[in-house]
């Protein structure tokens, strides 16, 4: 037996999607949120969040995307847990979802499939992600276990100076690791980190290990000079990687528009290219990425899907 046609569907269940539910919801459009693969998004990696309106003693990632999820549930929102959507077809109304091999019809699709960290993949790294190693400066920086202490943050763009600059205002030192010999960053942002007393660019290197797995903690980390090919290990509490992130939207490519590093362009408010597809969140930002400006987008696209309908009359 077929599903009927959902009104609302949602990609995605981080605080853009689960806050897309929650106005849709309220408005009585019984919306499905299809989590993914990760429930919660990435914030769920974050131990502490600290700048969330509304905690002033801070809260828990994963504790936060609960809350958030329970309240859009009390008002009618659906969760399925785990559903993959394995492809989208917008090139007819109502729009077509393959979810989990079967077929999903939508009136209205709100994409917030969010994005993930580049990860330098190492074994290292990945055993100590959450105690010590982290993606995000402003997230986790002024976390009680990295205050006055050495940090090492690796990357040579915008992002990367601007967590070391933001560190500069906890860390005892900042380590800026770069590959190559140079900042790629913009000349305001690149100078701004050469001019900092606190800031020690560390040239021509790659993290080829993070100390120390046996304590369950960072210690500090192994570094390879791939001029020299020597070796050197900097002492440090916390290991801040910051080499870019990757929207997840190959899943949408060809079927709405996209800029070149595959971010959804947004236009007006929350809208795509696709009338009737709109989008939230890290999926479509890659200047802010912060849990509170996802939440905001989430309401954008919930607020826009419902007016669509109404001017569909459907």
């Amino acid at each position: 037996m077929a599903r009927e046609v959902e009104k609302v569907v949602i990609i995605g269940s981080g605080c853009a999607g689960y806050t897309a539910a929650l106005y849709s919801a309220r408005a009585n459009l019984k919306p499905l949120v299809l989590t993914g693969a990760m429930p919660g998004g990435l914030l769920t990696t974050t131990s502490i969040v600290e700048n969330y309106p509304g905690f002033p003693e801070g809260v828990d990632g994963t504790d936060l995307m609960i809350r958030m999820q329970q309240q859009a549930e009390r008002f009618g929102a659906r969760v399925e847990f785990g559903s993959a959507v394995e492809s989208v077809d917008f090139s007819s109304h109502p729009f077509r979802l393959t979810v989990d091999g079967a077929e999903v019809r939508a009136l209205t699709v709100i994409i917030a499939t969010g994005a993930g960290h580049r990860h330098l993949d190492l074994e290292s790294e990945a055993a100590l992600e959450k105690k010590g190693v982290t993606y995000c400066a402003t997230c986790d920086g002024a976390l009680p276990m990295f205050r006055n202490q050495p940090l090492v943050v690796v990357g040579g763009g915008d992002s990367a100076c601007e967590e070391a600059t933001y560190l500069t205002r906890f860390a005892s030192r900042v380590y800026l690791v770069h590959r190559r010999g140079q900042l790629r960053a913009s000349q305001i942002m690149a100078q701004r980190v050469l001019d900092s007393d606190k800031i020690e660019p560390v040239w021509d290197s790659v993290v080829t290990e993070v100390l120390d797995v046996a304590q369950d903690k960072v210690t500090a980390v192994r570094l390879k000079n791939l001029k020299t090919q020597g070796d050197r290990t900097i002492d440090c509490a916390g290991l801040f990687v910051a080499i870019g992130h990757v929207p997840n939207t190959q899943l949408f490519k060809g079927q709405i528009a996209m800029d070149e590093a595959g971010y959804v362009a947004r236009r007006e408010g929350a809208q795509t290219s696709v009338p009737g597809v709109f989008v939230a969140g890290d999926c479509s930002d890659h200047v802010y990425r912060q849990a509170i400006t996802a939440a905001g987008m989430g309401c954008q696209a919930a607020i826009e899907a419902e007016r669509f309908l109404g001017q569909q009359n459907l």
